[in-house]
């Protein structure tokens, strides 16, 4: 009888049992010559077709070759050897850029605008329910009083004589803007932070001094921000005592117009942009706060703008606002409180 002592494990693989050497015959062990395959999440082994999922009943796989026993560790398959002197070596990788033209055309500047639908909070028409109508008078333009401030944007020449009218005017004739902290104008895009600094820019166009507005009403001026989603872009018009029965705001698909009536002064906003984008009239809308006028517009497709509107010289030259010292006579009527 041989002692458990003498006994050797034999380490052909699919076998692990004990055998005597003394008794080790030519077809007592039943094994696999080949090495284990783990592709596609089935095992398996390279001499025998034999293939299953589950790892349990992969090692209970029966061995396909019958041979001697053997104590003697078979070799280990080899690994791939790695090329270490490539490890620092830099491989690129060409990658084709995608497409970021719009893919929706478009439409005509002048195409016809809608006049979208407001929601108006009750709040506002509680705001304006007293309000005393200011009734301004058309003053007679033949007759320019001495001292009269030039009316286009950032002039500080007075009215002193008639040769005052053979002056260059300097001004800006685009509209003021106010995103994300910063202050500019739309016609020169000269940034601030500071307040009081973009009140002191010179103008960027050079023309004839406006001593009389262009219409009975007086213009107000209001803070405009703007931010965006992805779907969509939200316009804010801080303003407050505004009448928004006699306000309205337009847009057709890259144009958007915003008129707001203030009856206290008996004044108007205006903001006539081309949007940088496209968006859908249909999907757009109005809210008239007490506070503010938010027009969401619905993008035609996703993206990012990188800016609101394009600039438009014709839009321009048509935009005539108040000078600097009316900016500053009308901050009450502005929400400012966010600068």
């Amino acid at each position: 009888m041989t002692n458990e002592e003498e006994l050797l494990i034999c380490y052909n693989r699919g076998c692990g049992e004990k055998f005597d050497p003394n008794n080790n015959k030519e077809d007592a062990c039943q094994h696999h010559p080949g090495n284990p395959v783990f592709h596609d999440a089935y095992k398996g082994w390279s001499c025998c077709s034999k293939k299953c999922t589950d790892f349990t009943e992969f090692l209970s796989i029966k061995g396909c070759t019958r041979s001697h026993h053997s104590n003697v560790k078979p070799p280990e398959p080899q690994k791939p050897i790695v090329d270490k002197s490539e490890a620092e070596k830099v491989i690129e990788v060409c990658v084709k850029p995608l497409n970021t033209e719009s893919q929706v055309e478009r439409p005509p500047f002048n195409s016809p605008q809608v006049t979208l639908k407001p929601i108006i909070s009750p709040n506002l028409l509680e705001q304006i329910k007293n309000l005393k109508v200011l009734n301004n008078t058309n003053q007679d333009k033949s007759d320019i009083a001495i001292g009269q401030s030039c009316k286009n944007n950032s002039c500080k020449e007075t009215f002193k004589g008639q040769l005052n009218n053979d002056e260059i005017c300097t001004h800006h004739p685009g509209v003021p803007i106010f995103h994300e902290g910063m202050k500019y104008w739309s016609c020169c895009k000269k940034k601030t932070t500071d307040f009081s600094i973009f009140l002191e820019q010179p103008g960027c166009t050079q023309g004839k001094h406006l001593w009389f507005q262009k219409d009975s009403l007086r213009k107000v001026e209001c803070r405009m921000d703007w931010h965006q989603t992805a779907t969509c872009v939200f316009v804010s018009i801080f303003a407050k005592k505004y009448d928004p029965n006699l306000s309205c705001v337009k847009l057709n698909p890259i144009h958007l117009t915003i008129n707001l009536y203030f009856p206290e002064e008996d004044s108007r906003y205006n903001l006539d942009i081309e949007l940088k984008g496209i968006v859908d009239v249909t999907a757009s809308s109005v809210n008239m706060l007490p506070t503010k006028t938010e027009i969401k517009l619905k993008k035609s497709e996703p993206g990012s703008w990188s800016k609101l509107d394009i600039q438009r010289e014709n839009l321009h030259q048509t935009e005539q606002i108040r000078s600097e010292d009316k900016i500053t006579s009308q901050v009450n009527a502005v929400d400012l409180s966010d600068l």
